[in-house]
Parts: structure tokens; sequence; C-alpha cells
């Protein structure tokens, strides 16, 4: 069927020329801190600066493009986790037509605002994305409008293969590319491509460990939170993929981190995927790699759940649970204690009633920001020397 409906290289030519003006050609940085963590030259690409923050905005507006007129009048549809939707809705909105929007009601809040912002309706509906896509297609039946695929769509999946056509003209050395997979439209449409222009290169799809098979189902990247890819782009992704390879959240969030620390470049879950294959040893070769970074649509209360656990997995972040005698000055003389070893507490807790809290003491939460885990576990021995008993929480 992939070989029957993919696009070729002309298609994706003519997304590129379409969107000249449009989507940005959006940047690519050597990265020094990756690079001397994975061992090998990396490269990102920041796909999380593209207008409306990721590259969805490139399939969604080659697709409302091919539609003629009294089909944009009579409006588009879309089933979205978050970043498709605000890709149709403003493409929608520059080509003039009314758009709705049907989302998981677990989508992050920064993207259900941004789509409504963008002049769509918004419905939210079930609780993965396969039911807002029925929910969708059911309106679709009702009201004549059209529906605009996520993913299992030839126009929109050309419209992301011009992202390879950028890689392969912006980085010269390169031997592999790292590309997320959700519906596995972008990886798709940027494997097409490169297998066309530049065929040597090694292409490697990322995917959650929560949504493979027999998983939990959930993930922080909720930008690839997606059962399983389309027919279409599975068919597509076995003749031009490499491999796949999974990663945790665990991973994902520490590859935030970093990307925010040492880039200075706010990505989702879904963006960093490639990243945390990257430093999790997950990819075979030696040579100079390249990562996608797809979106940045973060949600800012999942970013500081992110950013707190990240740091705890690096060793910055450190919380702890201890006892004091329940005399006065008895918690000021821990305290003392931990700043004369450049400790900074950022928290404290106290827990008078907490079961196993001896008579006579009271129970103690400290949240803390170390230097690495060397020092977390260097504080860990102090505090046993100094005779507190102690409990790691993080």
């Amino acid at each position: 069927m992939a070989t029957v409906t993919a696009p070729g290289l002309p298609e994706i030519e003519r997304a590129r020329e379409l969107l000249d003006g449009v989507a940005r050609v959006t940047p690519v940085y050597p990265s020094e801190t990756f690079s001397r963590l994975a061992g090998r030259p990396v490269t990102l690409k920041a796909e999380n600066l593209q207008r409306t923050g990721s590259f969805k905005i490139r399939g969604a507006y080659t697709k409302l493009s091919s539609l003629n007129p009294e089909r944009l009048a009579a409006g588009v549809v879309a089933a979205s986790a978050g970043n498709h939707g605000q890709a149709v809705a403003w493409a929608a909105r520059e080509l003039g037509a009314p758009a709705r929007v049907f989302m998981p009601h677990d989508s992050p809040m920064a993207k259900f605002d941004a789509t409504r912002s963008y002049g769509a309706d918004v419905e939210l509906t079930g609780q993965a994305i396969e039911e807002s896509i029925t929910a969708a297609l059911a309106y679709v039946s009702e009201t004549g409008a059209t529906f605009i695929h996520p993913f299992e769509d030839p126009v929109v999946i050309s419209g992301q293969g011009t992202i390879g056509l950028e890689i392969a003209e912006q980085v010269s050395e390169l031997e592999t590319v790292v590309i997320p997979i959700g519906g596995g439209g972008l990886a798709s449409g940027i494997s097409l491509a490169l297998r066309a222009v530049r065929p040597g290169l090694r292409l490697v799809g990322v995917q959650a460990t929560g949504t493979r098979p027999g998983g939990s189902g959930f993930t922080i990247a909720d930008g690839i939170a997606v059962k399983e890819p389309g027919e279409l782009t599975m068919g597509i992704l076995s003749e031009t993929l490499d491999e796949i390879v999974y990663v945790e959240d665990e991973q994902i969030a520490e590859a935030i981190v970093l990307l925010a620390e040492r880039t200075k470049l706010v990505v989702e879950g879904a963006g960093a995927v490639g990243v945390a294959a990257l430093l999790g040893g997950a990819l075979a070769g030696t040579g100079p790699v390249l990562s996608l970074l797809s979106g940045g649509n973060i949600d800012a209360s999942l970013m500081v759940q992110v950013m707190r656990r990240g740091l705890a997995l690096s060793g910055r972040y450190l919380v702890l649970r201890t006892r004091v005698p329940d005399h006065p000055g008895e918690l000021a003389k821990l305290l003392g204690l931990l700043a004369a070893e450049r400790v900074n507490v950022v928290e404290v807790e106290h827990q008078r009633e907490a079961v196993g809290v001896p008579v006579g003491y009271t129970g103690v939460e400290l949240t803390l920001l170390t230097r690495d885990t060397a020092h977390c576990d260097q504080l860990m021995a102090r505090l046993a020397e100094w005779g507190y008993p102690v409990e790691r929480l993080d």
C-alpha cells in the first residue's frame, strides 16, 4: 500500500514551494555538550522553533492548501493531542476556513489554549487520541466538513517531508538521523525525503516505551502518545527506517532538562525522545548524528514536574525524610549542619504525626539542591554520621 500511495520526492518538493514564506526553515545547532555526552558529533534540528511550536504546521498547511474553495468554506476538522490541532487551527485561519478540533480530555492546557486562540472551536472528548478521531469523523459525517488526519494522509506526509530536504542541505557531515514516531507522519515524510536525496544515511525512529504493545499507554511525550502508527505510515517506515528504538519517560525527562539547561531550548517530551535515545546509548554507530527536536509545546505544570524529576535523576535535586528531637533548636541545628556542607535547602516540611516517628521526635522532609549524584551520596552518609536516620524519597 505504501509504495502506491506514499508521496515521492516531487510531491515533497512541491510542498516545500508551497510552504515558502509560511513555514520557517528551522535552524540546526551543533552541540558540544551532547557531543561530549554521546561520544560522537551531535547536531540538533530545532523544529520546536517552528510556527505554532512544532513541525505540524508543514503538513497541515500543505493539506489545507490542496482543498478547493468550496471544501475550505465547508470547514475543516482535526483530532489532536494538541500540536496537530494548533497547526490546523492556524492554517485554517490563514486560509479563511472555519475549523473544529477534537482533543482528548487530558490534553495539555497550553496546547488547548493555543488551539482555541488560533480561532478553532475546540471540543474535549475521550481519553485517547483514537477516541477523538472517532468523534471527529462522526462530526464530519454530520456536517460535510473535511477531516484533516494528523498522519495517515500522503499530502500531510509530503509537508512533513520538507524537514528532510532542509536537513540534507543544512548538515553535510552526517551518519544518522533520529526521528520521533507517534502516528508516523513525521518519520515517514522525513525518511522518504532523505532516502531520495541522501540514501546512505542511517534513519532511526524513536518511540516512548509506554506506547508500545503491552505498555502502560501513558507517556509524558503526549505528542507521540499514539497506540500504533497508521497503516500507510507503517508501510512506509517498514521500508525506510533502519531501526526503531524505545525510551523510558525518565530518560525523556532528563533529556528535557539537559536541553533547557545546556542549549536554552524548551522542548516537549515528544521532541526530546531522540536526545533521550542518544544519551541512553540506544543508537548504534559513532559518526555524526542529528536529532530532531520536533516540538516545544510543553505544558507549564508538566515542565515543573519534569524539571524536578530530571534534576533528581541527575543528582541535582534531593528529597529525603529524617527525624529530629522535638525540642527547640533541633531543626535549626540540622539546617546549620547542611549549610556547612554548602547545601541549599529549598523546602522543609514537619511530620509530627507520621507513622514510624517515635514519641519525642518530629519527622522532617527536606528538599535540597545538590551538585551531582556523588554529592547526594555524600550527604546521605553525612546525615547518618550525624545520627539522623535518613530515607531518600526521589
